[in-house]
């Protein structure tokens, strides 16, 4: 195998390189460079965001279509929905190496330079300019947009040490301190949460893209840069903090909506993909239906009128949640000396640190609380899961096992061999578990995972009683149920009239 051939040191090997033609590197832009190589990846059919899911034939094609019209472009949507992730992946439409001028601070066409300290450099060095190179991540420059960005963050400032210095007037080029957005030439420069920027800033941001020019204190400055502009943004935040002013809104070419999983095979896939999982040493089993359950949540909250729509309810939610139904899993494995680790819907219960911080709830779910309104919906979702997979099942043998007075207890600290003795003792229970194919009954925790999860689906279904410290027991009669839920209603309403401030004295 042939050695990779050494890259051009200096302007005079760069020019009579076959690698970087001199009418390639003067003609084309990076907009040119993305749309040649996107192209390429198409007719290759390659995957062009590997690890985004759902987005196939919704905002991937979108974005391939502003990426060949060569346009600027912002991703719209809620939280949790892959816009940065996207962002960054644009970086594998670039090339592998780009050379430019070494030293430059704005990353300089060694054909085409800009600034005033390279143009002087080529001019006094000729063909032994050196010659340094640009990776594809080093092409790529992000700022998270605050209100108090200012202009020279963005564009740069005059910088009076430089001036003193080097003896220049302050009108000088070379006494300029250059921004982010120089420092991103021939890059691709992407700005979040673009509502966030205050309306001056926006104003100036525009100009640079459109026109090329900018003044810093009065002092014009003209840079033609090379960029690929995008944008991400929160609907959200068009009213509450702040808005994209008319005149950048009109720059930007393409306006691309992002969306949640659109099915709940989707979300699992994403999940599985983000979750830390793979833990090391004692091996991890999930169970599909508790990977549907903790997917379910989030599909469930996305649905629920307790539930801000408007913030949304991020991917981030099962992401977490998986993650420490899995810890808690593997704490109780670790404690009780279990070979595996085989996570329960009592974990579930135990992840809900991973999905109250995650809610933004509607003044109904304030008033019941966020714990009492995840409950609710960790519960909804078993009882979907236990509908799909245990439908028709009939349950009517373990009901009566409890309504003789029988009870269990499983607490997520129980361990496996210990509970199953206990859950051994209700009749019909293990005939009923056929549909999730737990194999051998002698592999404990898979036995006693399944088995409490056709306990929970049937809590649900309001055909058994749980108490929080997860003892299950008969249902109770229902004018008892009805005449407890009259007072939980009846306190709830005096813990309301508490809740609100009174006018004036007694």
């Amino acid at each position: 195998m042939l050695a990779a051939r050494p890259l051009p040191q200096t302007l005079g090997e760069l020019r009579t390189s076959t690698r970087f033609p001199e009418a390639c590197l003067k003609s084309r832009t990076i907009k040119d460079e993305m749309r040649g190589n996107l192209i390429a990846r198409l007719q290759s059919h390659e995957t062009l965001f590997p690890g985004i899911i759902g987005y196939e034939d919704s905002v991937i094609p979108q974005i391939v279509n502003a990426v060949l019209s060569k346009q600027n472009f912002i991703l719209l949507g809620l939280r949790g929905q892959a816009k940065s992730r996207i962002l960054r992946a644009l970086t594998a439409l670039l090339d592998d190496r780009l050379p430019y001028v070494a030293g430059c601070e704005i990353r300089d066409n060694p054909y085409l330079p800009l600034c005033r300290r390279c143009r002087d450099l080529i001019g006094e060095q000729g063909d032994a300019t050196p010659i340094a190179y640009l990776t594809r991540e080093e092409r790529y420059v992000e700022k998270l947009a605050t209100p108090d960005v200012t202009v020279a963050d963005l564009i740069g400032d005059i910088d009076p040490i430089k001036a003193a210095r080097g003896a220049k007037d302050l009108s000088s080029e070379l006494t300029m301190h250059y921004g982010l957005l120089p420092r991103a030439n021939r890059g691709i420069f992407a700005i979040n949460e673009l509502p966030d920027l205050a309306a001056k800033i926006q104003v100036a941001l525009f100009n640079i893209m459109q026109e090329g020019d900018v003044q810093i204190k009065g002092y014009p400055v003209r840079l033609e840069l090379d960029l690929v502009l995008v944008f991400s943004a929160n609907p959200e935040d068009y009213t509450a903090r702040g808005k994209i002013v008319t005149p950048l809104k009109d720059r930007i070419g393409s306006e691309i909506r992002t969306h949640y999983p659109e099915s709940l095979e989707e979300g699992m896939t994403i999940t599985s993909q983000e979750a830390w999982e793979k833990r090391g040493q004692t091996p991890i089993e999930i169970p599909g239906y508790i990977r549907e359950i903790v997917e379910q949540v989030a599909f469930s909250a996305r649905e629920d009128k307790k539930v801000d729509k408007r913030s949304g309810v991020s991917q981030r939610l099962p992401i977490s949640t998986l993650e420490l139904v899995v810890s808690n899993a593997e704490r109780r494995a670790l404690v009780n000396g279990e070979p595996v680790v085989y996570p329960r819907v009592s974990d579930i219960y135990a992840a809900l640190p991973g999905m109250t911080g995650k809610l933004e709830l509607e003044y109904e779910g304030e008033m019941k609380g966020t714990d009492t309104v995840v409950r609710e919906l960790i519960r909804t979702s078993v009882g979907k899961i236990f509908d799909r997979i245990f439908a028709g099942s009939d349950t009517k043998q373990v009901e009566q096992w409890f309504n003789l007075g029988g009870s269990v207890h499983l607490d997520d600290d129980h361990p496996a061999a210990a509970a199953l003795a206990d859950l051994k003792q209700i009749q019909g229970l293990f005939e009923r578990l056929k549909p999730l194919d737990i194999g051998k009954s002698d592999e404990a925790p898979k036995v006693v995972s399944a088995a409490e999860f056709f306990l929970e689906g049937m809590v649900a279904h309001r055909k058994l009683s749980r108490t929080e410290e997860r003892v299950f027991t008969a249902q109770e009669p229902t004018s008892r149920r009805s005449e407890r839920a009259d007072l939980e209603v009846e306190y709830d309403d005096w813990k309301s009239s508490r809740r609100t401030p009174r006018s004036g004295y007694n």
